[in-house]
């Protein structure tokens, strides 16, 4: 049976190359691309995907909030990261988020390949260059060292884009009110009460790159 593969990765370049790479593959077909975390909750609804192909630091909604989203409303649909990011902490977000498995972008051809057949089975894949992923908190799920809610993220994420608290709210469907809440809040669980140390945390998280 061939698996349906969908690619998010907010590099138009990066998808085409997977797409080059996955098309040989008797088993699998990738069906659809998508840039960024919500057009990739879109692309899965009305595809639905066996197998997404994720990146993890994308604008406007990243792919970890993305991932829990899809396995949340989608559970039959599996989740193979490819990022850049290799240290500990990425892989225990992603995995924590609900992923099966994590890739970095510099594996090789037949380590995708790998990775892809295992996830579809229902497996999990870890490249074997990656460390292991930090223990899972004891706190009923709460994410250690990540005080803040999936919409807190969202927010973090956007301040840390430059967005205004006006345009937030627009792309967000939400008052200004409201964001001002959550933006008063972030700063106080994360103890952060400037844009600039917001957007250094939310680099080092993997919510969005440094070069953004």
């Amino acid at each position: 049976m061939t698996r349906r593969v969908l690619l998010v990765d907010d590099h138009a370049l990066v998808r085409s190359g997977l797409r080059a790479l996955i098309a040989p593959l008797a088993d699998f077909e990738v069906v659809g691309e998508a840039a960024d975390g919500r057009a990739a909750l879109a692309a899965v609804e009305a595809l639905r995907p066996d197998v997404v192909v994720m990146d993890l630091s994308m604008p406007g909604f990243n792919g970890l909030d993305a991932i829990a989203r899809i396995r949340s409303g989608f559970p039959a649909c599996a989740v193979l990261v490819l990022s850049m990011h290799s240290s500990a902490h990425y892989v225990g977000e992603a995995m924590r988020a609900g992923a099966a498995g994590y890739l970095i972008k510099d594996a090789a051809p037949e380590e995708l390949e790998r990775a892809l057949a295992a996830v579809a089975a229902g497996a999990t894949f870890l490249s074997a260059r990656l460390p292991a992923p930090p223990a899972a908190s004891s706190e009923g799920g709460a994410q250690a060292g990540e005080p803040l809610t999936a919409r807190q993220r969202e927010i973090l994420q956007l301040i840390a884009e430059g967005r205004s608290t006006r345009e937030i709210a627009a792309q967000l469907f939400i008052s200004i009110k409201t964001v001002e809440t959550h933006r008063a809040q972030i700063m106080q669980r994360l103890g952060i009460f400037d844009v600039a140390g917001l957007t250094r945390h939310a680099i080092r998280i993997g919510l969005v790159s440094p070069e953004a």
